[in-house]
């Protein structure tokens, strides 16, 4: 017998430990997505062939199952369709306004700004001309992002007029709203922030290091856990996380912010209103501290109390592979790894997080164990060293 009923928008295999963690919980899980082959099909308790983003389709069925929740996690997109169902319905969902405010870029920064929380400086631009106008404005170099989109699609990163046009076109492609965003390029170490709000109380649960491709995409190809820099840099990066959810009037659930910390201090590159994608918030941060973010994301979906505590302080690490030949893993290996997945892909650029084929997972009690078991991987697999970036 099921205790409540819970409506999942996505059924991929980030949001298969929402499915898992759901029914562990005894409640009923139905998930709903567009792909007919989506893996959360199969485990799910129903499923439904619809799209995250058809509000009248799952308005129908949140009516239909009568649930008692609806949720979404390691995605933005459906965020806005969540909060929308969710205020119509009475359920625990973050507003409309704080889902449109994490999910536009163009919207976000605007909020950011109106509450001096730092950010890089940034221009929105509807149109070739304005576009033109912000680049010699600013000069180079630049980054141009859509202002409506996630997954590092439709950013690039601008040295020289040479390749401004072939920016705009391609952030203009990948944006929703067809607005673009031209903004300063920030040097320094990027960091990612999980992040649970209660009753209006911002806790920060984990702070994670990032490796990515840098220029021209910024694709992320690594996370380690917890981040290594130095305390006063850990409070700095805090207090601009706090002040940016605080800004986007998210009252409750999970935020996953990311920061790159430059000369000037900590400033924000985005944040989402749910929790980070890219294996961070679902096998990171327990392997790290114990905290189950997904069943508190559960919870709170229901309206229940949420359980934060942190209970381990180890050393997790995710790294993603690119271009890979082949694996030699023999049994040693093997023990060491929390987890392994690879898809042959046909991709010679990592242009988005959809172009990486394989990851793998490692925690030890130190950061120099975990370390050394990275490095034993690294020399078992075989590609072009230019493609791992760690």
């Amino acid at each position: 017998m099921y205790d409540k009923k819970l409506l999942i928008l996505g059924a991929s295999e980030l949001q298969v430990p929402a499915i898992k963690k759901t029914q562990e919980m005894s409640h009923c899980c139905i998930a709903v997505d567009y792909d007919p082959n989506a893996v959360g099909r199969a485990i799910a308790d129903k499923f439904y062939e619809i799209s995250t983003l058809d509000y009248n389709g799952i308005r129908n069925i949140a009516e239909k199952e009568n649930i008692n929740g609806i949720f979404t996690i390691c995605s933005d997109r459906p965020m806005r369709v969540v909060a929308k169902i969710g205020e119509e319905l009475g359920l625990s969902t973050i507003s409309q306004k704080s889902a449109l405010l994490a999910t536009n870029k163009g919207y976000m920064r605007k909020a950011l700004e109106s509450m001096n929380v730092p950010i890089p400086y940034y221009e929105i631009c509807n149109n070739e001309n304005a576009y033109s106008a912000a680049i010699t404005n600013y000069g180079f170099p630049i980054v141009v992002k859509p202002s409506d989109n996630s997954g590092s699609r439709g950013v690039s990163y601008v040295k020289s007029k040479e390749n401004a046009a072939l920016a705009y076109k391609y952030a203009r492609d990948n944006s929703l709203d067809k607005l673009v965003i031209v903004e300063e390029f920030m040097e320094g170490k990027e960091v990612s922030v999980e992040a649970f709000v209660c009753e209006g109380r911002v806790i920060i649960v984990q702070i994670t290091d990032k490796i990515t491709t840098g220029a021209p995409h910024f694709v992320e190809m690594g996370h380690s856990q917890p981040s290594a820099l130095d305390e006063a840099v850990i409070h700095d990066i805090k207090d601009v996380t706090i002040k940016a959810i605080n800004a986007l009037e998210i009252k409750g659930g999970p935020v996953h912010v990311e920061i790159i910390v430059t000369n000037d201090g900590a400033k924000i590159v985005e944040l989402g209103a749910r929790l980070g994608g890219d294996f961070i918030a679902t096998n990171l941060v327990p392997l790290s501290t114990g905290v189950d973010l997904v069943a508190a994301t559960i919870n709170w979906a229901l309206g229940k109390d949420v359980d934060l505590q942190s209970r381990d302080n180890k050393f997790a690490a995710i790294r993603y592979l690119s271009n890979l030949e082949n694996v030699h893993f023999n049994n040693e290996i093997i023990k060491e790894l929390e987890y392994f997945s690879w898809n042959r892909l046909s991709v010679n650029e990592l242009k988005s997080s959809r172009d990486r084929e394989g990851l793998f997972i490692v925690s030890d009690i130190t950061r120099e164990k975990m370390e050394e078991k990275i490095e034993k991987i690294r020399d078992s697999i075989h590609c072009n060293v230019e493609n791992l970036f760690w």
